[in-house]
This record gives structure tokens, sequence and C-alpha cells, in this order.
């Protein structure tokens, strides 16, 4: 019965709860469980919180419901935000060891809007250190280890939170992404991750609340319904976030069935051979493709709209300008300087470089491949990529070296696939693509016109409702431990 539980989608689950089918001790009881089965290998959870504390508040929401009074779709739903968000009373470390007694006095945007809407939190998700790099590890919590093979990276930065999932830890988890850290873990995991337009889900609060483009929190799911009430909670103005976006967040709790046919799909791949795959990924995503045909769609190759070495540069100019803005402090104290992982202080010194001009620059640069997007917009509906260009490497590794003969030249530049969706600000999400020839997974993101949330979302249903692609779980579920 736990195992059931633990199993449910979080739509099912929300309305079992507020049917009173279920309570919620018992499902915070069946979680607890899963956790202390699994969770100790996967290193997925962390911060953990007190078990009695927790079946105590789990109680208080049992009592709210016998009284008729619901606090939201999450209701009673045990749920441990990402590392990376302020969680009022519990140790947010960011991964880093100058933060491991860090306990914020309130709560990021997103976490308080869970909080809001009934969610009990059992501890975090583990992320690399300031979520800096797609492989989950730090010197605080150690390594996060991927659901289909713990030998192997869970990506990242939400590496935790896409584990967390395909282990049925959780019903539904947040991350954020910057360079595919919703995408990419849960391309590796069988899950669902979805970047937002940029300003959907706000963020914060935050020192710079104008000019800090590029990351945005997100949520992730077993399934894009899932995805979608998730993100019914988390979206949505706030004042504090100036550059978030209005509308009613209840339009992602409306049914997502969509009649596809006619849909114009651009399959954009390695970017016409700029990027270096790993032997058998795209066939893996060729072959999801067809997925996409059944439903009715028109699929075809596509070559990029722009020099993509071009819009390369540019991100480095402007990833490094953010991340030197926001590790600056801490990279000028020596003491705490030796304290950060060599590609973060690499980072921020690639940051401190750069001038004026050349942030102006890459800004036109930014401009210029949303304008070409926009173009090709006219002819395709959704754009359609891999998620990474690897499959999980070996968790042992920093990051990958190399990818098919060809030298990486910085720490990220393995994970160059996603940078045209966050340089754009557009929706992404992040979908099953299957198993390689190895046997580990692989996604593809499906790309939406600006500010074009819901139609990625029922894409990404439509497809997982014709690709059954949940349907092969993590054999770790079913192991012995």
């Amino acid at each position: 019965m736990s195992d059931a539980f633990t199993g449910w989608p979080a739509t099912r689950l929300s309305r079992a709860l507020h049917a009173r089918e279920v309570s919620c001790r018992e499902v915070m009881d069946a979680c607890l469980a899963q956790i202390a089965r699994l969770n100790p290998a996967a290193n997925a959870i962390v911060s953990l919180q007190d078990p009695e504390r927790l079946l105590q508040q789990a109680d208080e929401r049992d009592a709210q419901l016998r009284r008729g009074e619901s606090m939201g779709p999450l209701h009673g739903f045990p749920q441990a935000p990402k590392d990376l968000a302020d969680t009022a009373g519990i140790t947010t470390t960011q991964g880093s060891p100058t933060l491991a007694r860090h306990v914020p006095r309130s709560d990021a945007i997103v976490v308080e809007r869970m909080r809001r809407a009934g969610a009990l939190f059992v501890g975090k998700t583990n992320t690399p250190q300031f979520g800096l790099g797609s492989h989950t590890y730090n010197a605080v919590f150690g390594t996060t280890r991927n659901a289909f093979d713990p030998s192997k990276s869970a990506g990242g930065s939400s590496g935790g939170a896409a584990v967390a999932l395909a282990l049925h830890l959780l019903p539904v988890a947040d991350g954020s992404d910057m360079m595919g850290s919703l995408r990419n873990p849960a391309g590796w995991n069988n899950v669902f991750g979805f970047r937002p337009s940029f300003g959907r889900v706000p963020q914060g609060p935050a020192a710079d609340v104008f000019f800090q483009q590029f990351s945005t929190e997100g949520p992730m799911g077993r399934s894009v319904a899932d995805v979608a009430l998730l993100l019914s909670v988390q979206a949505g103005f706030d004042a504090r976030a100036p550059l978030s976006l209005d509308g009613d967040p209840a339009q992602f709790t409306q049914p997502l069935d969509r009649d596809l046919r006619g849909t114009r799909i651009g399959w954009l791949g390695d970017f016409g051979g700029h990027l270096p795959t790993e032997p058998g990924l795209l066939d893996t995503c060729t072959r999801a493709l067809k997925h996409f045909e059944a439903l009715g769609c028109a699929v075809e190759p596509v070559d990029p709209p722009f020099a993509m070495e071009r819009l390369w540069h540019a991100w480095l100019v402007m990833r490094g300008l953010s991340v030197a803005g926001r590790l600056g402090a801490v990279h000028a104290d020596p003491k705490l300087r030796e304290q950060l992982k060599p590609e973060a202080v690499w980072e921020v010194e690639q940051g401190l470089r750069y001038t004026a001009a050349d942030v102006h620059a890459a800004s036109v640069v930014r401009s210029a491949w949303y304008q070409a997007l926009n173009r090709l917009f006219a002819r395709y509906d959704h754009l359609v990529l891999p998620s990474a260009q690897l499959f999980p490497f070996d968790a042992a590794l920093d990051w990958p070296q190399a990818i098919a003969g060809r030298a990486m030249d910085t720490y990220h530049r393995w994970m160059e696939v996603v940078i045209g969706g966050t340089m754009a600000g557009l929706p992404v999400l992040a979908v099953p693509a299957g198993f390689g020839p190895t046997g580990l997974p692989i996604g593809l993101q499906l790309m939406g016109r600006p500010r074009a949330d819901l139609a990625v979302l029922q894409l990404g249903h439509a497809y997982e409702q014709a690709s059954g692609c949940t349907a092969v779980r993590s054999p770790l579920l079913d192991a012995s431990v």
C-alpha cells in the first residue's frame, strides 16, 4: 500500500486527499518509508526533517480537511524544495560549505507559494555547489546517483529533484534552470522538467531583480499533468519580482488534451553537425520523433537559423557576468574562495574580465538569436532537440572531458544544446525520449513560441500518451535494499 501511495500521480493524490480517500498522515508515512528505503543510496533528499514533527504536521492537515478547509492543490503533499531556494527554518546550503549552517528566516517566493498551497517540507533536494554544472555533487552532502544506474550522474543542477521523482520519494518537485538544470536531469532520469517562459514563475526575493534574466524556477513531475499542477501553484505575478508575468495560473489546471493534427515541428538535432553527440544519442532521439508523427504532426529536420559559435560566445559573457555578480563577494574573500570548486572560481574570474562593451555586444547577439527564432516560428509551431549531448556519465567524474572524440573546452560545453531556450527566454519542456544502446535514458526538449507555455505542455502531454514513455520504472523501485 505504501508503494501505491508514493507512485500515484500527483493529480490523483491531490483528488484522493481532498476526498479523504487517503489521509495526509498515511501519505506522509508512506513517503518517509520510501525515503528511508531508497534515499541512503540515491542521496536525492538532504537536510531531512524530524519524522515525528512531519507526521504531526500531516495530522494538522487532516484536521483541516475534516473541517472542510483546504490550503490548495498541494494540501498534505510531502515536498522537498531544491537546496538553492531559501526555506525558512530549514538549512539551505546551495551545496556550498560556505553556507553549511545557513538557516534562512524567510522563504523564496516559489517556496512560499508551495507552503501556502499546503505542502509539507520533508527536507531539500540536492544540487551542485551554487547550482553550477549539470552534475549533482558537492562537498556538503556528496553525490546524487542516477535513478537508472547508481554508478552514473543524475544530471543537474536539479539532480536531487529528478531522482526523488523517479524513485517515488516525492509526488512533484521544484527545480530551477539556467543551463538546462530542469531539462538535463529530467532527461537522464526518465521524468519531466519544465523551464517556463522567463518571468512565468517569479524568482526572489533577490538583491538584483532587474538584470538577472537567465535562471528561472519551474516544476518537475512524473507526468506532464503533474508538472502543470505544480506550475499552477508556482506561476503568477509578484511585485517583488518586477519582470514576472501576469496571467491566471489556473490556466494550467485545465485539461491538456488538444488535437495536434497539422502541427509543424522542426527537428534541430545537433544544430546541423555543430554539436558533438555520443554515439546512439541522436538515433534514440530521432526514433522518439515518430510519436509526434503518430499524433498527426509534420516533423522535418531544420538547420539552425544562426551561427551557433557566435551564440556560444555571447552565452559565456552573459553567464560569466551573472555568476561573477552572484559569487563575486565569496571569491573576493580568500578563505571563502578556498571553498569554491575550481569551476566556480573559473566562472567568476571569466566574468570579472568582461567589459561593459562585451556585455552590450553579447546582449545584441542574444537579441538577434531571439529574432532568428521568431522567424523560424513562422514556419514551425514547435522546435525539438535533445536534452543533452551524451547519456549519463560516470558519477565519479567532475565533468566529461570529451564527446565523440571532441575535447570540451569548458566544464559546461557538453550542455551547449540547452542554451538556445535560455538565451531566448522561451518555454521548454524536457520529456523522456527513450533508452540508448547501454540502457541509459535521454530526453527531448520541446520548445515553444514566446510565452506559449500551455501549448508546450499540451504537446508534451500528447507525446506522453502516444509514446508510453513513463512505462519504464527505475529498477531500484523493485530491488531489495
